[in-house]
């Protein structure tokens, strides 16, 4: 059965509301105040809250504040009811994570409406987020074990090598074979971390709260950053002279971390992907009210028909070329760009590849925010 909250210091308006939801078959428990009632939203875990706002111990504003920053209760719908529904009240209240308001006096029929929706759209959060659990499970259990078995089959062949005929090898062959299981184990060591990053992103993506935090943070001089990443991508590359930055600031709505990681997989692939001697160009900057990040190489292009397929766990052409990861580090980057409601293009043709991030530079609204997740709002 579903279970209701309804915080009110007004007795009279609690039994009302209680008599009527009970009429539509939803259990009902009540609290006198807003601290009586953050002790039973914790205890009980109700499927949705009714708070009045205005109560004299604990407000309605304080007890959903307290409430969405316990993990158990964050995510619990939470209607507050007023009798001054003022743009200022309701602005802060949709600050603090409400996600409706029911002004007083209210009808029986207003309430059923309210109570209605949310509980629905409720059900169709949790229905996608099971989706794309589902969806995540069946990719890693399809894939893994595929794309782990090329870097140990190396290690273990090559150890298997060393650990019968070492004492008849030259050294010179015992080198190259320790360098073989060096760099499998390396590439098996970041198979294993984007495997991970991306079932976390995944994660997070079915949790409507942990992406609406996402717009509120910022990584304030992205230049700096950028340039610092691909020059170390260029570095690991030996091509420290193939690279040319073009960067200038401005604040950028993504965390540092996650605009790293971005940098690090678009400009690992321009390096992977091209010629030594050829340029690869790192440019950055705001334009229109989004920040622009464009990295371009004059490698091996992209089809059409592998651009509109970028996902995860797909990798291209793996008959004609050892492709080592790079559907999924593209994935891994497209998937955090469009988490916070950004976009990745991809223009490419046989005279090389230019990948554009375009980022928000401002604060989202959280519905936006769940909506680019691909949460219904």
């Amino acid at each position: 059965m579903t279970k209701i909250l309804v915080i009110d210091d007004e007795e009279w308006l609690r039994e009302m509301v209680n008599m009527a939801l009970c009429q539509k078959g939803f259990e009902v428990i009540e609290a006198e105040n807003g601290g009586e009632g953050i002790e039973i939203a914790r205890k009980e875990l109700p499927d949705l809250i009714l708070c009045d706002v205005n109560m004299e111990k604990v407000n309605g504003y304080a007890t959903l504040s307290s409430l969405r920053d316990s993990p158990a209760t964050a995510s619990i719908p939470f209607i507050l009811m007023t009798g001054l529904a003022d743009n200022a009240g309701m602005r802060h209240g949709m600050e603090l994570g409400a996600d409706d308001y029911l002004p007083k006096p209210f009808t029986i029929e207003a309430l059923y409406a309210a109570v209605e929706a949310r509980l629905k759209k409720s059900q169709t959060l949790r229905s996608a987020a099971e989706k794309k659990l589902a969806d995540l499970r069946d990719n890693i259990s399809l894939m893994l074990p595929h794309e782990m078995r090329t870097p140990l089959n190396g290690i273990l062949a090559y150890g298997e090598i060393l650990g019968a005929e070492a004492t008849s090898l030259p050294a010179s062959e015992i080198a190259e074979m320790g360098h073989v299981i060096y760099d499998s184990g390396k590439r098996l060591e970041r198979l294993i971390e984007n495997f991970l990053i991306y079932a976390q992103l995944e994660l997070l993506a079915a949790d409507p709260i942990k992406i609406a935090a996402l717009s509120k943070r910022q990584s304030p001089k992205p230049a700096r950053l950028i340039g610092e990443r691909a020059s170390g991508q260029a570095q690991a590359a030996g091509r420290a002279t193939d690279l040319t930055l073009q960067l200038s600031d401005s604040p950028v709505t993504i965390s540092e971390d996650y605009l790293a990681k971005i940098v690090d997989e678009i400009v690992q692939n321009a390096f992977k992907f091209s010629q030594q001697g050829t340029p690869v160009r790192v440019s950055a900057g705001k334009a229109d009210n989004k920040f622009f990040i464009t990295i371009t190489d004059r490698g091996r292009g992209f089809s059409t028909d592998h651009i509109g397929h970028i996902g995860a766990y797909m990798q291209f052409d793996r008959k004609m070329q050892e492709q080592q990861g790079q559907g999924l580090g593209l994935s891994i980057a497209k998937r955090l760009v469009e988490l916070h409601c950004g976009a990745m293009s991809i223009q490419s043709d046989d005279q090389g590849t230019s990948v554009t991030v375009k980022l928000p530079t401002g604060v989202q609204n959280a519905d936006a925010v769940s909506q680019c997740a691909g949460f219904p709002v």
